[in-house]
């Protein structure tokens, strides 16, 4: 099978925000205990904080510029006032989102000082569930303003005089769905969100704030909530949060393949509604997309629900991942990538053990499929990266439950300060490799760079403790000729290659 991508450097959607290569972290399982900090470790895992130091190295090469804490669900039912001040006094609770009892030895503090080690900023949420603006504002001037008030001085009593200067706040989670601890309406909410955000902003106009938007594409109230929302909250937001988890349930391998084309609609819906908002408010500001919860998640179905007794960090959605589902999440970044115009935030859920791309044990750690793409994207989008518009030529297949498909999905950027064009691919199809010759209009593509591929015969090959490399990255299979490049991308696989490029 044969391909033909087209790509002129004048041609492009924008910048790519590196920020949509972020992360996520949630008092949610064993992600925050037993996965970021471990202090009971015996193994000489552990630095002198607690934190676990095989998951900061391997969290690294991932580059994520960002990193959302403490939720998701839990946010909403949370004192953040619990998790500072001296350790012998913070409280257990229990926590209703995940039916969880809530130690609190890692709290805010802990966690800026894990976003130092582990070289990422924090993004952090506010309770807008079972708490309000005033709350909001509380924590605000704790992480952000100089001694001289009341919680910034708290936060230099508890050893901390330096402010955080914390930029990026989400107002709250998930709140339009009935899961959710203090869930209303979206004019209620949208409410609560304008209140929250004009207070912190009066205390910090630097920040950057989220609100709110639907949970997923299958709500009953899927983008009227976020339209209602930013009717209110418009002047207090810069950004609405999308989220979306993908699944193989049915066991249809070849439609869930075709996952892109869904994510593309659902970025698609949103410009959309973006636009339509601006209109009606006339207003010159943008409002933008930050799809701050995404993944694949349905291999464990242990829950909340299951977690009869209530436990510390109990073993709970800990998805083991296989082949098909790290083609699923190249998708992802590559329609984040073609839609660099909107989404400028993008945070995986979450870094380990909960849905992950790295699990641990007391000795060690195993890097998942996913961590693979993740890490191919977030290496090779450079800053400065523009998104290219992708002209494409690919076959199509038959993909399930979705009809007929393109058998390639395919993003690309250019570097102006190097010259470099980067191209992934994913081929969804089984039948076959598909040869893929790549056109560059207005540059010389003067030799491959560097070429990675993802791939095997076994969709549902995954990595273990016992095998941990059985599905990992090996040299691709690309070459340049006639001022053409042209690169293979097997079946069922996840291809990039690097061009050197210089002007005609």
């Amino acid at each position: 099978m044969a391909a033909r991508i087209h790509l002129d450097t004048h041609h492009h959607v924008g910048a790519v925000d590196r920020r949509i290569f972020g992360g996520f972290a949630e008092h949610l399982g064993r992600c925050i205990y037993e996965g970021i900090y471990d202090p009971t470790n015996k193994h000489g895992l552990i630095d002198a904080n607690g934190f676990r130091t095989d998951v900061i190295a391997a969290l690294k090469p991932l580059g994520m510029p960002i990193m959302r804490y403490p939720g998701g669900n839990f946010v909403s039912c949370y004192d953040w006032r619990d998790g500072v001040g001296s350790r012998d006094k913070r409280p257990v609770r229990r926590d209703f989102a995940w039916h969880s009892l809530e130690s609190n030895q890692f709290g805010t503090d802990e966690f800026m000082q894990w976003c130092k080690l582990a070289e990422t900023e924090p993004m952090m949420a506010v309770n807008l569930g079972t708490a309000g603006a005033e709350d909001a504002a509380a924590l605000l001037e704790y992480c952000n303003l100089a001694p001289g008030s009341y919680w910034s001085d708290q936060r230099k009593a508890n050893g901390h005089a330096a402010p955080y200067n914390v930029k990026l706040w989400c107002l709250g989670n998930e709140m339009d769905g009935p899961w959710q601890a203090g869930h209303v309406p979206a004019a209620e909410y949208g409410w609560r969100a304008r209140a929250a955000g004009a207070m912190m902003k009066g205390l910090d106009s630097t920040i950057e704030t989220i609100a709110c938007g639907s949970s997923g594409y299958g709500m009953a109230t899927y983008l009227a909530y976020d339209r209602e929302v930013l009717e209110v909250a418009w002047d207090s937001v810069d950004y609405i949060s999308a989220h979306r988890y993908s699944n193989n349930s049915a066991g249809d391998s070849a439609g869930y393949l075709a996952e892109g084309v869904e994510i593309d609609r659902v970025l698609a819906d949103y410009a959309g509604m973006l636009a339509y908002v601006r209109g009606t408010k006339k207003s010159a500001k943008q409002v933008y997309v930050s799809f701050d919860e995404w993944n694949v998640w349905y291999h464990s179905h242990a829950g909340p629900q299951d977690n009869k007794e209530w436990k510390f960090a109990p073993h709970i959605l800990e998805d083991w991942y296989n082949l098909e589902d790290a083609l699923v999440c190249a998708q992802y970044l590559n329609a984040f990538i073609r839609r660099a115009d909107i989404v400028k935030i993008a945070c995986i859920a979450q870094i380990v053990n909960v849905i992950a791309p790295i699990m641990t044990r007391p000795d060690g750690l195993v890097l998942q499929t996913i961590y693979y793409p993740m890490m191919l994207f977030s290496k090779y989008v450079t800053a400065g990266s523009i998104s290219l518009s992708v002209g494409l030529e690919s076959p199509t297949y038959a993909a399930g439950k979705r009809g007929t498909a393109p058998a390639l999905d395919v993003s690309a950027t250019f570097d102006p300060a190097d010259g470099v064009v980067t191209v992934f691919c994913v081929n969804r199809d089984a039948a076959g490799a598909i040869t893929t010759t790549i056109d560059l209009a207005d540059r010389e593509i003067a030799g491959v760079a560097a070429t990675h591929e993802l791939a095997g015969s076994d969709l549902k090959a995954g990595n273990t403790f016992d095998a941990p490399n059985r599905v990992t990255p090996t040299a691709g299979k690309a070459v340049v000729d006639g001022g053409r490049a042209q690169i293979t991308v097997a079946a069922t696989g996840f291809a990039v290659v690097r061009l050197s490029t210089k002007a005609r």
